[in-house]
């Protein structure tokens, strides 16, 4: 069996706590299962789809892994809970959220899983980030790039603010 090596983007947002510090544990946890992380700068967003509750934090990291997408959405939603999120209670506030924003080129819907993230041509705190790191990422169904995703936004655009200068890096 040949198992190839896929490179995923992933999406994650902090808006309970040290935010920061929530994102970079996640990071952390993240880089032991998956091996070196790219990542973009921190922004702060105001919250989408719940605008009652705290700002968020939130940044873009890329990965490369042999994990099949449904282990990987299993180590996301791992993380997720050891760090302290309660399962089903969507647009809530939460201390870590991690999105599979992309998994190569693979398109999936299923139940449990949607890759390419379905909202994500409406959400600028995703192509900010994105968009710093991976300009020319392709999305596979409507061919757009990242930075063209983040051109067409023409509603629920957000106040998304650079936190840190340095751009995008490695950790």
């Amino acid at each position: 069996m040949n198992i190839e090596t896929v490179t995923v983007y992933l999406g994650l947002g902090s808006n309970m706590g040290d935010r920061r510090e929530n994102l970079e544990r996640a990071l952390e946890y993240l880089s032991q299962r998956l091996g070196k992380i790219s990542r973009s700068s921190i922004y702060d967003t105001e919250p989408m789809e719940n605008p009652a509750q705290p700002r968020f934090l939130n940044m873009v990291c890329q990965a490369k892994t042999m994990l099949q997408p449904e282990d990987l959405l299993t180590l996301v939603k791992g993380i997720e809970r050891k760090m302290g999120r309660q399962p089903g209670r969507p647009n809530s506030p939460r201390p870590i959220d991690i999105d599979i924003l992309f998994y190569g080129d693979k398109v999936i819907d299923t139940p449990q899983l949607k890759i390419p993230h379905p909202r994500i041509n409406y959400r600028a705190f995703v192509l900010v980030p994105l968009a710093e790191i991976a300009p020319t990422l392709a999305h596979p169904v409507t061919k757009k790039t990242a930075k063209e995703m983040l051109r067409d936004i023409k509603r629920g655009f957000q106040d998304v603010l650079k936190l840190e200068e340095q751009g995008a890096q490695d950790v």
